[in-house]
């Protein structure tokens, strides 16, 4: 959503004749003759021109960046404005006027809407044929209360993500399982409008060139949501997850005491890793938000697209956003060191370079955080190694060995009654990892970390049995999540739980288990623990 909706929204609310911004002053709303403020700080021309540009379409956008005069129009759920800049001796004022209030009706109604649409527009509203998408839609209150009213389901029902397809009715995740609302199916070119008066300007051109975009949506006072739009062989198609509006504590998520002392490192680099949806973001919003807590720093976050929103508590916290803020993870790597940085956070290492640009950052003195989907911990450090030609391959364990701090791998499982938990394996950098790392022998590492419960490491097989062992987990849903199959049912058989899930296993358990390899029995640490029941 774009910043300006929120002054737009407080200028329609308070019936107020225009919005005015100007360079060094405060944002005010004019009513009756009268300005009154409706920011605490001045804004400087960056942060002007950076609300403008974020609403502006692409002529307008031309004429701002030439530092000429522009007027637009521009639609949003609070009805359509329209945006006069100006730069007089070098300073830039603006006012925006219009506006009126949406409705909310209901799905229904939207297809009804978007149907009448296609008809004006001539375009076929059959299922699985393309809706052609407009650069610059116009602004359809009724499909916009639509998208609002399914992704309040969403958070009201407990779910984790909500996905849109042709043909289909809306589908909600929630613990882990797909379950269908009832909702008539939707059409192309309703979902089509759903999506476009969501998305900001920039996602909507992206949408139409290349039919798959990546773009954050908020509900005041609800959530945010992370959405991915696509087209696919039947229409249109998004998924949107939610991220919830308050910031889930590491205490909360039962992070054990020291993954949290890596937050109070001053350099090296901490990977939390996982497969897609196994709640890294919210593992490292937790860790970003202890540091913001407990410390006087400067914390630069890059993601694709922002998630979690941090406010300043102790630190000071830039938040950039890749395609909006900056063209690339690397590029704004690359500048975030000429910003006064003391920790970076890197949405994923996605390619050589931002890999490349944020080991070497770790080295040289900032504590960075990142994201890679691999399943454990000494998968990581191969994948990142072979990211890079054979010749620096020697060159890149060295350094990773020198600046790796910790591995968070983690996975969720189905919990018993509802919702779900994470099993978490972590990699602590001592001297014996160290020296695996360097000499290349990652196959190792597992069996040291085995050996070093004491010092806050577990393998994900262990985590699990600790799920399992505490009666949080069926054994059957901790088989499917482990990666060493063998070596867990060997765990199950020697603790006494029932394995006959397994094909071919019709063993009983032994009458008399005991624990296998020191683990413990007792009920699971806080590190298997996961706030969300999602």
């Amino acid at each position: 959503m774009p910043q300006l909706d929120r002054l737009l929204s407080a200028m329609v609310s308070n019936r107020a004749e225009s919005l005015r911004l100007a360079e060094n002053e405060l944002a005010s709303l004019v009513k009756d003759g009268a300005s009154v403020p409706v920011t605490k700080q001045a804004l400087g021309a960056a942060q002007l021109l950076g609300l403008l540009r974020e609403i502006a379409p692409p002529d307008a956008l031309r004429r701002l960046d030439a530092g000429s005069p522009a007027e637009f129009q521009y639609t949003s759920g609070d009805g359509v404005f329209t945006a006069r800049a100006t730069n007089e001796g070098g300073k830039w004022t603006a006012a925006i006027t219009g506006g009126a209030a949406r409705p909310t009706p209901s799905i229904a109604n939207a297809r009804v809407v978007q149907n009448s649409n296609a008809e004006r527009n001539g375009s076929n509203a059959v299922t699985g044929e393309s809706v052609a998408v407009s650069a610059r839609p116009l602004e359809d209150p009724t499909a916009r209360a639509a998208m609002d009213n399914l992704l309040r389901q969403l958070v009201e029902q407990g779910g984790s993500d909500l996905h849109l397809r042709c043909t289909e009715p809306p589908i909600l995740r929630r613990h882990g399982e797909m379950v269908r609302l009832d909702e008539p199916p939707l059409d192309d070119a309703t979902l089509v409008r759903m999506l476009q008066v969501i998305m900001p300007e920039r996602n909507r051109r992206e949408y139409a060139e290349t039919n798959d975009t990546d773009f954050a949506y908020e509900i005041e006072g609800l959530a945010r949501f992370r959405a991915n739009a696509f087209r696919e062989r039947k229409g249109a198609g998004a998924v949107l997850r939610v991220i919830p509006a308050k910031v889930v504590t590491a205490e909360e998520l039962g992070i054990t005491p020291e993954v949290q002392a890596l937050c109070q490192l001053t350099k090296g680099l901490v990977l939390v890793t996982g497969p897609t949806g196994s709640g890294k973001s919210t593992t490292l919003c937790a860790l970003i938000d202890l540091i913001n807590r407990t410390r006087t720093d400067h914390v630069i976050t890059i993601e694709d697209p922002i998630e979690f929103v941090h406010t300043n508590k102790k630190c000071v916290i830039t938040q950039r956003q890749v395609g909006v803020h900056t063209s690339s993870f690397k590029h704004a790597l690359r500048a975030a060191l000429r910003e006064d940085p003391d920790i970076v956070l890197v949405g994923e290492l996605r390619d050589l370079e931002t890999a490349s640009i944020a080991i070497e950052t770790a080295e040289t003195g900032h504590l960075v955080f990142g994201t890679l989907h691999t399943t454990t911990a000494p998968s990581t450090i191969d994948r990142l190694v072979d990211q890079f030609p054979a010749d620096r391959q020697e060159q890149i364990r060295v350094m990773l060995s020198e600046s790796l701090k910790g591995v968070i791998s983690q996975v969720l499982c189905k919990k018993v009654g509802g919702g779900r938990v994470a099993a978490r394996e972590i990699l602590l950098s001592t001297l014996a990892i160290s020296n695996l790392i360097r000499e290349a022998k990652t196959f190792q590492i597992t069996s040291v970390m085995q050996t070093s419960r004491r010092s806050g490491m577990i393998t994900l097989n262990d985590s699990l049995i600790e799920l399992v062992d505490g009666g949080l987990v069926e054994p059957k849903e901790a088989y499917m999540k482990a990666t060493d199959k063998a070596g867990f049912t060997h765990a199950l058989r020697s603790r006494g739980h029932d394995t006959a899930f397994i094909d071919g296993d019709s063993a009983p358990p032994p009458p008399s288990a005991k624990p296998d390899n020191g683990v413990s029995t007792k009920t699971p640490s806080p590190r298997t623990g996961y706030g969300a029941k999602r």
